[in-house]
């Protein structure tokens, strides 16, 4: 078909109108449409909890669906290669966590680089993991695990979600600081590696918080102590490591991120309303529930707080040996 001069000229200088309308413009009617929030571990991990608690607040402020996908395989590398492949239109997010930080240093062969592929959009939370062991394990505190574990070096075993995951660098720091050999059994995943502790199979994990806490207080499983610096509010019966091994701490830390050149304007969105979630005492109340503490901060300050979880799970590893 053959459009008049006049119609042509008009679509025309339409096309190359919109081409020059401003990013904050277009970033004001964000979203259009349904947001996708990928998340590296499967589905019950802490990382996914807490990934659906701030997406269903993404939704009901934003005004669209929030869909996690999980996406698991090397400690979360395959999640976080996705979403650097991803359009950076702020319509597809990481679920970033300590995790991010450690594959860094672990994974020799990785295809992104994270700090540069990655822009850290919002902190969501800082949780500590909890040291947890079959209820027929002879030890009932730190110390007494650490006595047990020196008289029967090599036989204690712990399980963890992986090789360089979370779980594991603070079994690592644990055997370092604690002077003690404990057997790593890695599983795929944290959901076998607890299935085979309530059964008996392993004798010990370190655990993010939301997928142990009920079975502590139910008694299928006891409770030693928190990696935090301090006891947390979730178990205040339970001491933190660090009062018997001084300067012991291992955090996960829980956040969005969005690919590489995703607009500023989007980012600040999508950052100023997390922040105003973290301050809902609704989701203050769940985020503490599950053993968590908020942890508003703005972009920069969250790239940061990566940057320096980068630094240091790198000298753990670098301890350790551990290698992929």
């Amino acid at each position: 078909m053959n459009y008049p001069r006049r119609r042509f000229l008009h679509l025309a200088a339409g096309a190359v109108a919109l081409s020059v309308v401003p990013q904050s413009t277009r970033a004001q009617s964000y979203p259009a449409r349904p947001i996708r929030i990928v998340v590296g571990l499967p589905a019950g991990s802490s990382s996914d909890i807490l990934g659906r608690v701030i997406g269903q607040w993404l939704s009901e402020q934003l005004g669209q669906p929030v869909v996690i996908e999980n996406r698991p395989g090397a400690g979360g590398s395959l999640g976080a290669e996705s979403v650097v492949r991803a359009t950076p239109d702020g319509y597809t997010l990481l679920l970033c966590s300590s995790a991010d930080a450690i594959n860094t240093n672990v994974y020799q062969n990785l295809k992104f680089n994270f700090v540069r592929d990655i822009v850290p959009v919002a902190s969501i939370a800082l949780g500590p993991l909890i040291l947890v062991v079959h209820p027929s394990f002879p030890a009932r505190t730190v110390p007494e695990f650490i006595a047990y574990a020196k008289s029967n070096p090599g036989r204690v075993s712990f399980g963890s979600a992986g090789i360089g995951t979370v779980a594991q660098m603070a079994g690592e720091l644990f055997k370092v600081m604690a002077g003690v050999d404990l057997l790593h059994v890695p599983y795929r995943g944290l959901a076998p590696a607890l299935n085979d502790l309530l059964g008996g199979q392993v004798q010990t994990i370190f655990s993010t918080m939301p997928p142990v806490i009920e079975h502590v207080r139910a008694g299928r499983l006891r409770g030693l102590a928190v990696t935090s610096a301090m006891r947390d509010k979730a178990v205040p019966d339970l001491p933190a490591i660090g009062d018997f091994l001084p300067g012991y701490e291992a955090t996960l830390t829980t956040g969005l991120g969005a690919p590489s050149g995703t607009p500023a304007e989007i980012v600040e969105r999508l950052n100023k309303t997390i922040v105003a979630g973290l301050a809902d005492p609704g989701i203050k109340a769940r985020l503490t529930e599950l053993g968590n503490t908020p942890l508003a901060m703005t972009s920069a300050e969250y790239g940061k707080l990566m940057a320096d979880e980068t630094d240091k799970w790198a000298k753990v590893i670098g301890a350790a040996n551990i290698k992929m």
